[in-house]
């Protein structure tokens, strides 16, 4: 065989497999993403040793996972709403609406599978692929961008802190249902993380450990995880010190925050293999 038949050959085969690149791609990218979760925990381990991870753990009580499981059931049925809500918008273009009852379960099943799966997303790539990918994409988005809202009001100083929580309130309910489901789901795990930190006894003001909790929900939406964990703690340990307290502190309130949101999404295991989401 010449060198331009096995040029010819080696060309003809690559572009016969172009599913094959693209599973090898996504391979490759899941494989980023854990890995750079696992290096920022061994990171954080490495610097702050393992005490931090024990303290978190044995921080998490009884009263504490029951005011998780409580709130976290609250906050699935505002995303569930909001997402119904989003494809029904979308119902023309897509796919029909998805009921809130529906959309509830497949949310249950969702937040399981993200705490528990590297990556942190594959419940909603599993949403997606189920009900179709926009109204999943808009529902992230729609979150994200509250949050992000929430982050830029608490971190202004003094007084302007109080201006940019009203500007952020005004635009949330002049928004309508979909931004006031999203400001409600994130108080309510901004409520499980203070929970977490009352748990372990810190000592800072309730304004900032809000502060605090925003910032670590940014960094539990980074995906490069492992079931969630990963960027929050380093969030976490950096956030704690910068507010005076310190990084061991920090990165033992995100480990009792993580085991909370973890625990919290346990009721989806009831609907995991249901038909109805």
């Amino acid at each position: 065989m010449t060198t331009e038949q096995r040029v010819g050959t080696q060309t003809a085969t690559r572009g016969a497999d172009p599913m094959g690149s693209s599973t090898s791609s996504m391979s490759a990218k899941r494989v980023l993403r854990i890995g750079a979760g696992v290096l920022v925990l061994a990171f954080l381990a490495w610097q702050l040793g393992a005490g931090p991870f024990v303290d978190g753990l044995r921080a998490t009580n009884g009263w504490a996972v029951l005011v998780a499981v409580v709130v976290t059931a609250g906050t699935t049925w505002c995303v569930a709403l909001r997402w119904s809500l989003l494809t029904a918008r979308f119902a023309s273009g897509e796919r029909t609406r998805v009921p809130v009852r529906t959309a509830y379960v497949a949310y249950y099943r969702s937040q399981l599978i993200n705490a528990t799966l590297p990556g942190g997303v594959v419940g909603d790539v599993h949403r997606g692929a189920r009900h179709g990918w926009r109204g999943v994409v808009w529902d992230r988005v729609l979150g994200q961008v509250v949050q992000v809202a929430l982050v830029g009001a608490l971190l202004l100083p003094g007084a302007w802190r109080w201006g940019g929580l009203a500007v952020v309130a005004v635009v949330v309910v002049a928004g309508g249902w979909l931004l006031m489901l999203s400001a409600l789901s994130t108080a309510g795990h901004l409520v499980v993380f203070v929970v977490a930190a009352e748990s372990l006894g810190v000592s800072l003001s309730l304004g900032t450990l809000v502060s605090i909790g925003a910032l670590v929900l940014l960094g539990a939406a980074v995906p490069l995880n492992v079931a969630g964990w990963g960027p929050r703690e380093g969030v976490a340990a950096w956030a704690f010190a910068a507010y005076g307290s310190t990084a061991a502190t920090g990165l033992a309130v995100s480990v009792t925050f993580g085991v909370l949101a973890m625990v919290a999404t346990l009721p989806g295991v009831l609907v995991l293999g249901s038909r109805h989401g």
